[in-house]
């Protein structure tokens, strides 16, 4: 495979004007509607306004919520539409049009099925990993979450380096660690006899791929070279470093785009429609202070940092409807570095002998709950005048000896010196100087600890139900009983670590039908333009179904968005 110009996958010229069937905005999910559309006989050209491939999908951790789809159906679930459907209507409660649910569900299986035809990747069930409101009519306590099998990325020869970066690499020996694999992994000194064999299956697949020329990955950098490598294999050409300037119109219909690479605008004619599908709005400071709060801060997000919301903004321009746009996929983590990223907390925040406290040293929310859900939550106090201005995760040395932490921390490993340096990392040998030393009210402080411990020791937590969910347990420790997300905080030396609220991106955008079709504020569709991905409002409202639900209806949509042009 020849090297690429810069800016051009595969190797070729950038004609002054083009014309193609299929234009695609944006190489993440949009990556899908392009396989689709160029199986379906459309000439389709991409254009992506980063230098790399992937979007914010190479980002993530790769699950696909996959209800009832042929993945699921292999390993024996016995799920239904019929069941998906009833859980969607109880969770997204009418916040978007079940229209959207419907059309997602009724094109998932196809989905599947286009992209075990059209590129390397095989799909496995990650069980047991629950919905998240399993409790909910039709909710599934064994979940719907699918993900791709680690990935050898060495099939995409000299456009391996143009993959987006991944957000939760392991930072010294190569291994593909999948969703799965993380659960139990993270369980390491507590379940050694699961957890070790995993750890050595991984460290064997990625130091031996790496000795045979191959590179391994798991998560969202599968699923993204995953979705490179089809289109590769199906010569379908990617414009990097190009961004989309405007739309093209003829009377009410969308015609193409004008697009800057490499310093001169060149209109592309789309003859059967437009896929918006470039992200989020989520490093544009003055959308997110606008539509969402003004206390979020500057770089929190884990989206690429090219996701700026041009594609909402130029479909405005024409006329297009918004929708959810104070939504994003809302994420705790760990407070930043300066000049960092913050660090993703997912089964931190599940795991006994850890409870999370604001600035009042009071605790306000269950601290297990789907990371959505819990930014949500401190927004409804912003907006109800009492907000979160600082966020704390305490916990004991033993929780630090037991569990990782930040992705990056192993067990027993010291917290970094400059954590403690910069202010977001705090150590005392009693929970009294703990307080004062975070600057929290330390009578308050010791309140919440004592009813913390009362309801660990009777394993029910009785303020916020911290256990009670299938999914709270999915990453609680199952050797601590009587409830493995709960266990007393009484031996120091204790810990404090600042917490931020970052996203994965948002996922408010332009108003979209069944059909993906972009819509105007009176409800008519503005022919020749999808959008998809977070580009388009949340498919399901204003609620988080299942891990991978946000990938799913990306690459749903993208196939739906590629159908309906093709039959134009």
């Amino acid at each position: 495979m020849a090297t690429a110009p810069q800016g051009l996958i595969p190797a070729g010229t950038v004609a002054d004007d083009t014309a193609v069937d299929l234009l695609v905005v944006g190489a993440g999910t949009g990556m899908a509607a392009a396989l689709t559309g160029s199986e379906l006989g459309l000439s389709v050209l991409i254009v992506e306004k980063s230098h790399f491939v992937g979007g914010s999908t190479a980002r993530s951790g790769g699950a696909l919520w996959l209800p009832a789809s042929p993945v699921l159906e292999a390993a024996g679930t016995g799920d239904t539409l019929e069941r998906a459907r009833t859980y969607l209507r109880a969770v997204v409660a009418g916040s978007a049009p079940d229209a959207r649910s419907d059309g997602f569900l009724e094109h998932e299986s196809a989905t599947v099925d286009m992209l075990t035809r059209l590129t390397p990747m095989r799909f496995s069930w990650c069980r047991d990993y629950a919905d998240y409101h399993p409790e909910e009519p039709g909710g599934s306590p064994a979940g719907r979450t699918c993900e791709c099998r680690p990935f050898d990325a060495s099939v995409l020869g000299a456009y391996r380096g143009r993959l987006q970066s991944g957000v939760m690499e392991p930072p010294s020996v190569p291994m593909p660690v999948t969703s799965a694999d993380y659960r139990w992994m993270n369980l390491m000194t507590r379940l050694p006899r699961k957890a070790l064999p995993i750890i050595a299956k991984r460290v064997a697949q990625g130091v031996g791929g790496a000795l045979l020329g191959r590179r391994y990955l798991a998560g969202g950098q599968a699923l993204a070279a995953g979705l490179f490598a089809g289109v590769l294999r199906a010569d379908i050409p990617v414009w990097t470093d190009t961004s989309l300037v405007r739309l093209t119109t003829e009377g009410q219909r969308i015609t193409g785009a004008v697009v800057t690479h490499e310093g001169r605008e060149i209109t592309v004619t789309a003859k059967r429609g437009v896929v918006l599908a470039a992200g989020g709005f989520d490093h544009n400071m003055e959308m997110r202070h606008k539509f969402q709060s003004a206390a979020l801060g500057k770089n929190m997000s884990l989206g690429v940092d090219t996701n700026t919301g041009d594609a909402q903004r130029i479909g405005q321009d024409l006329g297009a409807a918004i929708d959810s746009m104070n939504q994003a996929w809302w994420f705790p983590a760990v407070a930043p570095l300066p000049g960092g990223d913050p660090k993703v907390m997912l089964a931190e925040r599940s795991l006994p002998g850890s409870f999370i406290v604001d600035q009042t040293g009071k605790r306000f929310i269950n601290e297990a709950v789907d990371y959505m859900s819990f930014g949500q939550r401190v927004l409804e106090r912003e907006r109800a005048g009492d907000p979160v201005d600082s966020m704390w995760i305490i916990f004991d040395q033993r929780y630090r000896n037991s569990y990782v932490f930040a992705g990056q921390l192993y067990p027993r490993m010291p917290i970094p010196s400059e954590w403690f340096d910069a202010g977001i990392a705090y150590r005392a040998d009693s929970l009294a100087d703990l307080a004062s030393t975070i600057g929290i009210p330390q009578g308050e402080f010791l309140v919440t600890v004592r009813r913390y411990n009362e309801s660990a020791d009777a394993g029910d937590d009785m303020d916020f139900h911290r256990g009670r969910s299938v999914y709270d347990r999915y990453y609680g420790d199952p050797t601590v009983a009587p409830n493995p997300n709960l266990r007393p905080l009484r031996k120091g030396p204790f810990y404090a670590v600042r917490m931020v609220l970052s996203d994965l991106g948002t996922c408010g955008g332009l108003r979209a039908d069944e059909r993906a079709r972009v819509l105007r504020e009176n409800g008519s569709v503005m022919e020749g333009l999808y959008a998809i991905g977070n580009t388009a409002a949340n498919a399901f409202g204003a609620t988080y179904p299942g891990a991978g639900a946000t990938i799913a209806q990306g690459l749903v949509y993208g196939y739906i968005a590629a159908h309906d042009a093709a039959a134009r």
